[in-house]
């Protein structure tokens, strides 16, 4: 019987390698002969408390009693005499012009082919220093630069870029306005109230702290039929907490005073104090000083017109320039102009009267304030009294267990409602997870089947 049940056995049987801080024993004491012992985990203890929490903060509510007022009969100017001013819009009409698109062009360019290069800017400016009448070449002709030993120097010149002018600024003419004010209802104050505003914030309460619990582990080197011991994971199980809905004053009741002021009809006359005048302002021109370079030397370099003979001792030094034109393009166009500018002209209106009835303030607003409490709750929570240890404990083995002792356990599991499987007197896994499973919902050692747990299942051996 022991051959045949020690395999089944050994997972739940052998003493548990357990790495704790707490120093725990290397051997069981006092341990009698022909008893077995294993090292299992003693669960942490725990006890449920009860809680005070507020869900509702104490407020006050606040009423208000309004102020009071008469009407009293009194004729008043409703709309000031004014002027009333109309635009009469501009007029247009349409004319067809003749536009230009695309200017005439003239470039200059390395040959009179078409598709020819253009010419830089350099060469045209070295070309012009030399006596080359850029600006009325005629279209078609060409010019190559010969050249001699050269030197240039360079010199400023003053240019105007912007001329002196003068621009036109407009002071309007000035007025003064005449009031005359009637009041219509006198200042006041007025006293509104502002209730509280709550919100519900998801507070949560810690019902369970952080615990770590030990569980079994399997070494793949572990020998099926040695005492070698378990292996034990410490794994940790994480705080658990309950979310309650609670009740807060977002800003307390209160109240506010609004100035009501006085309510007036103004009547505005328009008094000319100065005419509209030109005041004329001198822009001075703008200039701006340039490099240029000139031929400090002659017989430097020279431009020829090409089919001109050139004297013994010039080199051409392969620049050529040539003056291709290109026609304008223009397009017509109808566009739309100003015939007559818009104008304005106004319209006298005149004053408008009527009897109104205004208010008189009798008694000002009044506020009385009523106190509310708050409001707790009783909530559960479960508190961590001690924790998780390890210890020997006595236990079944196989100099003590046999097929009858299984099926005990087996049945005092089924009655507990922990199904073990099959009850068949074998410690398979469905009995095993099953007496796992009573012992650590009753806070029973785990790790062994301990007489802790024999005796919790009124087993009697």
């Amino acid at each position: 019987m022991k051959i045949k049940y020690s395999h089944l056995l050994v997972g739940l049987l052998l003493p548990l390698a357990y790495a704790n801080a707490n120093q725990t024993s290397l051997i069981p004491p006092n341990a009698k002969a022909g008893e077995c012992y294993a090292k299992v985990v003693l669960p942490a203890k725990y006890e449920t408390v009860e809680e005070r929490v507020l869900v509702k903060e104490a407020s006050e509510k606040i009423k208000i009693i309004p102020a009071k007022y008469e009407w009293i009969s009194e004729r008043i100017e409703v709309t000031p005499a004014s002027k009333k001013i109309i635009p009469i819009p501009a007029k247009y009409k349409k004319i067809v012009e003749t536009i230009e698109i695309k200017p005439a062009t003239r470039t200059w360019k390395t040959s009179i082919k078409r598709g020819a290069a253009p010419v830089s800017k350099e060469i045209l400016v070295a070309a012009k220093l030399k006596g080359v009448d850029l600006d009325n070449t005629v279209p078609g002709n060409c010019y190559k630069e010969y050249f001699t030993p050269e030197k240039y120097k360079v010199i400023t010149e003053e240019i105007v870029v912007q001329t002196a002018s003068e621009k036109a600024e407009i002071i309007p003419a000035k007025y003064e306005m005449v009031e005359k004010t009637i009041e219509v209802s006198p200042a006041t104050k007025k006293t509104i109230e502002v209730p509280a505003t709550y919100e519900f914030n998801d507070e949560r309460i810690l019902v369970e702290k952080e615990k770590t619990v030990w569980k079994k582990g399997h070494n793949p080197a572990q020998k099926l039929n040695g005492a070698t011991g378990d292996i034990m994971c410490l794994i940790k199980v994480p705080a658990k907490y309950k979310i309650i809905k609670k009740r807060v004053v977002k800003t307390p009741a209160t109240t506010k005073i609004v100035e009501i002021p006085a309510v007036s009809k103004t009547v505005k006359v328009k008094k000319l104090v100065s005419q509209a005048t030109i005041k004329k302002i001198a822009i001075p021109a703008v200039k701006k000083t340039i490099k240029k370079k000139v031929l400090d030397s002659k017989s430097n370099f020279a431009w020829i017109k090409v089919g001109q003979s050139v004297d013994k001792g010039w080199g051409y030094t392969g620049h050529k320039i040539c003056l291709v034109e290109r026609p304008a393009v223009s397009q017509k166009i109808t566009k739309t102009v100003l015939d007559t500018p818009a104008t304005t002209k106004e319209v006298l209106i005149e004053a408008t009267f009527k009897n109104m009835k205004v208010k008189k303030l009798v008694s000002q607003a009044k506020e009385i304030k009523t106190p509310i409490e708050a409001e707790y709750k009783l909530l559960k929570k479960r508190k961590k009294i001690s924790d998780a240890t390890q210890g020997w404990e006595r236990i079944l083995c196989q100099t003590n267990m046999n097929k009858e002792v299984i099926l005990s356990i087996q049945h005092a599991l089924k009655a507990e409602n922990y199904n073990p499987g099959k009850i068949d007197g074998v410690l398979g896994r469905d009995t095993r997870v099953a007496l796992d499973k009573y012992q650590r919902d009753n806070s029973l050692a785990t790790g062994g089947i301990t007489y802790e747990t024999l005796n919790a299942l009124k087993i009697e051996l």
